[in-house]
């Protein structure tokens, strides 16, 4: 099994910025690729950006692009997000999770982030 730990969300400005983390520990042999969702009150979850393990492709949702950078930390199976020039439109619960090579997708608990005008 796998547990994942997120953390860094809050309350921050418009123009701001915040730092998620989430780290995966348990059963892991091998990951594919690690990523953020996000869902907004009344609004479907969306995916904010992914990352492959091997290669370190990345992928942004258009919303974030240019403001939002995915990195990880393969040593620790840690994934981060960093959120700069934020808008209120980004205020939402984020959720981490992992694809492993084995075995189904795993999820983070999801962390709060909201952005005032």
């Amino acid at each position: 099994q796998v547990q994942l730990v997120e953390s860094g969300g809050g309350l921050v400005q418009a123009g701001g910025s915040l730092r998620l983390s989430c780290a995966a520990s348990g059963s892991i042999r091998r990951i594919n690729a690690m990523g953020w969702y996000r869902q907004a009150p009344g609004k479907q979850r969306e995916l904010v950006a992914e990352i492959i393990t091997s290669g370190g492709r990345t992928t942004y949702a258009d919303s974030v692009k240019g403001r939002f950078t995915i990195s990880r930390d393969n040593a620790t199976n840690t994934v981060y997000l960093q959120m700069d020039s934020l808008k209120p439109e980004d205020t939402a619960v984020y959720y981490c999770y992992v694809i492993p090579t084995v075995g189904g997708t795993s999820w983070g608990q999801g962390t709060q982030v909201t952005v005032s005008s």
